[in-house]
């Protein structure tokens, strides 16, 4: 159970770190695979979820009264998705990763995930501060 908004935030950082570390393996090995034969690319799904958690879609809590709040039990159980993007190529041999695509992808997730980082290492530092008083 999510005591306070700082766990909250927390908890969000770490789900999001998470995905888009598991976006950045599926990118490489998308472009790793770039000329294999027949292979489709991997996409990971994760902020679609977050939105519908956010706004309060798909959320199924089990509470003993009608006032309750899920305590972010919601965000608890929230995780990412691995999907294989099945559809048609227009390469020959089967392969449906662009190559420039999947670079734009990769810059873009770097991106967020220095963000996310510095917006964690900021927390982390605001922390400390507070515990040493300001003290150095």
């Amino acid at each position: 159970m999510i005591r306070n908004i700082d766990e909250l935030s927390y908890l969000m950082l770490k789900k999001a770190l998470d995905a888009t570390s598991a976006r950045n393996r599926a990118i490489a090995h998308n472009i790793a695979n770039v000329n294999t034969k027949g292979y489709k690319a991997y996409r990971v799904v994760f902020e679609d979820k977050l939105k519908g958690i956010l706004k309060g879609e798909n959320i199924q809590l089990v509470t003993t009264n009608e006032r309750h709040i899920d305590g972010g039990k919601s965000l608890q159980n929230l995780n990412y998705d691995i999907k294989r993007d099945t559809s048609s190529s227009m390469r020959l041999d089967g392969n449906n990763v662009d190559i420039d695509n999947e670079m734009a992808n990769l810059a873009a997730n770097a991106i967020l995930y220095n963000a996310l980082v510095s917006q964690a290492n900021s927390k982390i530092a605001l922390r400390r501060f507070i515990i040493t008083e300001g003290r150095r």
